[in-house]
């Protein structure tokens, strides 16, 4: 049986967790979901997004995924252990593979407000590596500017400075993009941020889990990027999710609008 992977994201910001899988795995079978009906996550009640996890994860039971991966750090924060006991099935997220890359001491987390309040990055970071000092910084502008297009306007600018200057200031030797839409602003960050400070992908380290599913890549993949076996759907505006993916994948795929209402298959 070929797997199945079942991705999903508030919106775009899954995208960088796809590239990074396609990057490692090929054109691997995924179906992406886009929860834009409900975009942005990160300002978000728990109890919210816990009911959001449920919902999407009997979703893609229903979908007969071999897999889910939780591309959003909001939903992997407040509500990973929602998605793994409604799915019985591997449930491989972002802020644990992230925290196997760090080797540094002092460690900064760019994250959405839900994600840093919940000290989720600062908790796993501290379990893997003992003694690590970890500061998170809420990011609430970024997402809904990503989402709008804007990633090089002066406004990001204005609070990637704003964002990043607490950090700085703590002496942080690595900076995780601690939400999956983060990475689509990593070559502007990296021209803010001193050259000895490492940015880390979270999305990396998911990729490389995901070799236990798919076994670990023999050689470094060469041929184009392709996205032919990824169904894409969205619960708002599929023409709109459809553009935005034909910008930030180079491809423009269809997309099916989609309710994650419960499905005889459950209930």
């Amino acid at each position: 049986m070929i797997a199945r992977l079942g991705l999903f994201d508030s919106g775009i910001g899954g995208f960088t967790v796809l590239n990074k899988v396609v990057e490692r795995h090929g054109d691997v079978h995924c179906l992406y979901l886009g929860d834009t009906a409900r975009v942005p996550y990160g300002e978000k009640q728990a109890s919210e997004i816990r009911l959001i996890a449920k919902e999407i994860a009997h979703w893609f039971l229903c979908e007969d995924v071999s897999a889910i991966l939780v591309a959003c750090n909001t939903t992997n924060s407040l509500a990973f252990d929602v998605v793994q006991k409604v799915a019985n099935i591997p449930i491989i997220g972002l802020i644990n593979a992230a925290a196997e890359l760090i080797t540094e001491s002092k460690v900064g987390v760019l994250a959405t407000s839900a994600t840093a309040s919940s000290n989720a990055y600062k908790n796993q970071i501290e379990a893997f590596r003992p003694g690590t000092i970890v500061f998170e910084q809420a990011c609430p502008a970024f997402v809904p500017l990503i989402e709008a297009g804007q990633m090089c306007s002066n406004s990001i600018n204005r609070f990637a400075v704003e964002y990043l200057t607490p950090l700085l200031d703590a002496g942080v030797e690595v900076v995780v993009l601690g939400c999956s839409h983060y990475p689509l602003l990593q070559p502007f960050l990296q021209e803010i941020i001193p050259k000895h400070i490492r940015l880390v992908d979270p999305a990396i380290g998911l990729a490389q889990k995901l070799d236990r599913l798919l076994g670990t890549p023999k050689t470094t993949l060469q041929s184009p990027f392709s996205i032919s076996n990824t169904r894409f759907c969205v619960t708002s505006n599929p023409i709109d999710f459809a553009a935005k993916a034909a910008h930030l994948l180079g491809v423009c795929p269809e997309v099916d609008l989609v309710s994650l209402r419960p499905k005889a298959c459950f209930f």
